[in-house]
């Protein structure tokens, strides 16, 4: 076990098997409020450079606000999780692989059975927030609800503008320092992530497609001074899922739960009171 510098209950990990298309994986996860026997759970999902530890705190304040149980965990690549190969660059579809594979891997080995997904929520920030979308159109009977925070549907300039400001701060402003906090190989999380932003072949990536199969109820939430997206992104999911609800937080950059948490909390449980 070990003991993240932000959070007060231990990680674990979870031994993934190796599948056709990649090897085993280590991933560390981390329960939250799992005395709360027999609540549903809430799984958060972390932004592109996130982690469990990045998460900080607030997580265990949505779970106490709602009163369920919480699944945190770090993806392969961050954290404490078993690192990029020497080398390896993710592939366009590297969301889709953790919607469709890794994240339905992790609930099968830690024991999450069908009946607590069909009770289950996924809350995903920015990265994680594509992935929450992405499991909720494969999986759509298997999901209670979603909430996505700042997430991406499509790509555009401006985010490819700030994700390569991003990596000057990281080669030149002292990010590296900063996040090498959170992720035991800190390269293997930064340069995942922003190689593949930057890839010109992920340009064309878009998954308005699948929104349609979403079945489940869908709270969108973005900051109206999101640095990293429009609202073109909350409204195409609209546009394309009728169902789905949108809150634009005033005032509020592309971190909502950082920036606005109380704020982000009120809705969140708005909407579930509403279901």
């Amino acid at each position: 076990m070990n003991q993240p510098a932000d959070n007060t209950s231990p990680t674990s990990f979870a031994e993934l098997p190796a599948t056709e298309q990649r090897g085993p994986l280590r991933v560390e996860y981390q329960w939250l409020s799992a005395e709360r026997a027999g609540a549903g759970v809430a799984v958060f999902l972390h932004e592109g450079l996130g982690s469990i530890a990045m998460w900080k705190d607030w997580p265990q304040s949505l779970c106490d606000a709602l009163g369920c149980r919480g699944l945190v965990y770090s993806r392969p690549g961050y954290g404490r999780s078993t690192p990029r190969e020497a080398g390896e660059k993710w592939s366009v579809d590297f969301m889709h692989r953790q919607a469709h594979d890794v994240l339905p891997a992790l609930l099968d080995t830690i024991g999450i059975d069908a009946d607590e997904r069909r009770r289950m929520w996924v809350i995903g920030h920015s990265d994680g927030g594509s992935i929450a979308l992405l499991y909720a159109a494969a999986f759509p009977q298997a999901l209670r609800a979603a909430v996505v925070i700042a997430p991406h549907v499509v790509v555009e300039q401006m985010s490819v503008d700030a994700i390569g400001k991003t990596k000057h701060a990281y080669e030149r402003a002292g990010l590296r320092e900063k996040l090498a906090r959170y992720h035991d190989n800190v390269d293997s999380a930064f340069f995942g992530w922003n190689d593949i932003w930057l890839d010109p072949a992920f340009r064309a990536w878009d998954i308005t497609d699948v929104l349609p199969s979403i079945q489940c109820p869908l709270l969108a939430i973005q900051g109206c001074d999101d640095e990293y997206g429009t609202m073109l992104q909350i409204d195409t999911i609209r546009q394309r899922l009728p169902h789905a609800r949108l809150v634009k937080l005033p005032d509020c950059g592309h971190s909502p739960h950082r920036q606005a948490p109380q704020e982000l909390n009120d809705a969140i449980v708005a909407f579930a009171a509403s279901l």
